[in-house]
């Protein structure tokens, strides 16, 4: 959230070469950005008060029957529903500043869109790991306070990252980290009691879960929102600050699309599929308005093939981001995609359409059939650009022909005068975009150009031309597609590697207690073999031998030696240690593993690539197979909704189910875990 370096005198606390703050953060920075990350910050804790208090009139509003009372609650919730809707528009207006993330060099560029990052609480680790490690490791956890605190370190670091490549690979090593912890800590079969809370990127909604995929997941979402405010950063007026912004771009994409194929149901509307995909949509149209920008960077010649390139080029920018206006106007993405958005891709679609009739009209006003010019050529290259001609007209006929040609190139001028027309409109329209000066000065100077070049073209007999502009066919020589995430770039170790080897000690597996056996060499002899890699495993052990007498068992784990931990060990290294100290007998820890076959939960989201699978706030209800078949299912509610909800079935966004007045009395029990996970149930 963050770019500025802190003061000399507050880099002291760590080696001068890494800086006072962990490499990719920076908190002290008092950037436009981070500021307006605080706001955001703040008008989501304004959205959780104000949606816990329509929590609280909703229920009692279904619990009285007093109908003065009712009429009150009524009122009130008329207001609260108000502060919603005027909270969530001002929510809108920081999606929209898109101009505190640009470039600051001076540009005549239409503003790129990034994504704010999700803000988070703070999480304390300590208590539930220590107590897991005494538990399930058996020992002692205040050996780990260190390794405890660097997680918890790297997390909140996390919450500022700095926008460039460091707090990228800051953001990916925690995310790598997690992998980690959740194998360490996170049984598949019962919850820390750890709680995460991630607010909502377009409605401030606070979601909370105590599984880590809801962690995982906002730190993926967070990566990707990072790369699009670096792609917005980079500097348009040079190639290789386009370059950098269709790298950035397509690594954004790429990360949302991992997001949205590995956690298929996400409990927050910015991070459901239909969501995530209409931003993979707009962040590649975004790098596809790069690249030709890139193309007309050393300038756009006014010559016939050149203008060929570049009307279809252009012409795939406006179709791209149709596609991202249509995809933005479909539910249930409507609905919270923020409305300045969508207005802006279509801006962007009518405008580069508009360009690209205006040079396609270039092609047919100032470039006449010359007896030096391939003809052949001329025909294909025009050709190529409609999926059809009027049936009054032939390509090489309005080559040659220079009224065919000059009516032809006058009627897509006015098609492109209309769509410059139409994007002026549509920005005069909506508040947010009408503020932002350069995108009027963008639109209005395309608009002027287009009139002046019909100015130029007009003549008295322009009424007895019906020729209606057909449209041009989109092409591209530079295909923009995802760049997939490469984690395996980002090398990151174990907070937690001196619990042993993760294959053996992860929170799925079992074992007893550490037991100590006195090992008594006998000529030389163990009584019993080793094998496998770390930890090493008792093999072939004499029933009649010392060890066995006093309890070692068939396929025991080696985990110290003579008061050496040995977990990470090798068998030639461990039978070094038990033959180095001849015939004095020496003691040794061993454990041995249990049935690891507990039963898992019956419901839980799709989650793939081989990890844990996802609890679902709108998916799971993990006591519904305790509800009577027989009885009717009420109708499920909306996840979310701003306007005021059905008084009689609505269940608020944040309260926890209740009796509805007038319906039977069935009470059922519910766990904590129900609680967390009932789709009615948000904090």
């Amino acid at each position: 959230m963050t770019d500025a370096l802190p003061p000399r005198a507050c880099r002291a606390a760590e080696p001068a070469e890494d800086g006072y703050f962990r490499k990719g953060c920076n908190p002290l920075a008092e950037t436009g950005r981070s500021k307006l990350q605080n706001q955001r910050a703040i008008l989501n804790q304004q959205i959780l008060r104000a949606v816990r208090m329509r929590a609280g009139a909703e229920n009692l509003l279904r619990a009285t029957t007093n109908n003065k009372v009712r009429e009150q609650v009524l009122l009130e919730l008329s207001f609260v529903n108000s502060d919603l809707q005027i909270l969530k528009e001002e929510l809108e207006g920081l999606n929209i500043s898109v101009e505190v993330y640009q470039n600051t060099e001076e540009t005549f560029s239409i503003p790129l869109v990034p994504l704010g990052l999700k803000e988070t609480k703070e999480v304390d680790f300590t208590v539930p790991l220590k107590d897991f490690i005494l538990e399930h490791y058996s020992e002692d956890s205040s050996e780990y306070e260190d390794e405890i605190a660097d997680l918890m370190d790297l997390r909140q670091a996390c919450r500022t990252p700095s926008r460039d490549e460091a707090g990228i690979e800051m953001l990916i090593s925690y995310f790598l980290q997690l992998g980690y912890v959740e194998n360490r800590f996170f049984p598949p079969t019962r919850h820390m009691g750890v709680l995460f809370t991630w607010y909502d990127s377009f409605t401030g909604v606070p979601v909370c879960q105590q599984n880590l995929s809801l962690e995982k997941a906002s730190i993926l979402f967070n990566i990707g929102a990072l790369y699009t405010q670096i792609g917005t950063r980079c500097n348009r007026q040079t190639q290789a600050g386009l370059e950098n912004a269709v790298d950035a771009f397509q690594r954004a994409a790429g990360v949302l699309s991992y997001l949205k194929e590995t956690f298929t149901h996400t409990p927050s509307y910015d991070m459901s599929p239909a969501m995530l995909n209409v931003l993979v949509k707009m962040m590649l149209a975004q790098a596809q308005e790069c690249v030709f920008e890139q193309i007309g960077l050393p300038g756009i010649r006014n010559e016939f093939f050149t203008l060929v390139k570049m009307t279809q080029e252009v012409a795939k920018v406006g179709e791209v981001y149709m596609l991202v206006n249509t995809a933005m106007n479909q539910e249930p993405v409507k609905e919270n995609i923020p409305y300045s958005w969508s207005k802006l891709a279509q801006i962007k679609a009518d405008h580069y359409k508009a360009l690209a009739h205006y040079f396609i009209a270039t092609i047919l006003c100032d470039h006449e059939l010359q007896a030096s010019d391939d003809e052949d050529e001329q025909e294909k290259a025009l050709s190529q650009l409609y999926d059809y001609i009027p049936e009054c007209l032939m390509v090489l006929t309005v080559l040659k022909d220079k009224i065919q040609r000059k009516q032809l190139g006058k009627a897509h001028l006015r098609k492109a005068i209309v769509y410059h027309e139409e994007a002026l409109r549509v920005c005069g329209l909506c508040k947010k975009l009408r503020n932002i000066d350069v995108l009027q000065e963008v639109l209005t100077a395309a608009h002027k150009r287009s009139l002046l070049k019909y100015a130029q073209q007009e003549t008295e007999d322009d009424f007895l031309s019906l020729i209606q502009a057909p449209d041009i066919l989109p092409k591209t020589e530079h295909k923009i597609e995802t760049i997939a995430p490469q984690f395996s770039k980002v090398k990151v170790k174990d907070f937690f590697h001196r619990l042993g080897p993760l294959s053996v000690f992860s929170a799925k597996q079992r074992w007893t207690a550490p037991r100590t056996i006195c090992i008594h060499h006998r000529e030389g002899e163990l009584g019993f073999s080793l094998k496998g890699g770390s930890p090493v495993q008792i093999y072939c052990l004499d029933p009649v031998c010392s060890a066995a007498s006093m309890g070692l068992k068939e396929g025991d784990y080696i985990v110290s030696v003579g008061g050496v931990d040995c977990k990470w060990l090798g068998v030639n290294e461990v039978l070094e240690k038990l033959k180095s100290v001849g015939e004095q007998p020496i003691e040794m820890e061993v454990i041995s593993c249990q049935d690891t076959g507990a039963s898992m939960h019956s419901k839980s989201a799709t989650y793939s690539v081989g990890m844990q699978k996802t609890y679902s706030l709108i998916c799971l209800a993990m006591e519904e197979d305790k509800i009577d078949h027989t009885k009717k299912a009420p109708l499920k509610l909306p996840f979310l909704s701003w306007g005021t909800k059905n008084r009689q079935k609505a269940a608020s966004t944040l309260c926890l189910p209740s009796a509805v007045a007038g319906s039977s009395q069935i009470k059922k029990k519910l766990s904590p875990f129900t609680l967390l996970n009932s789709e009615s149930s948000l904090y």
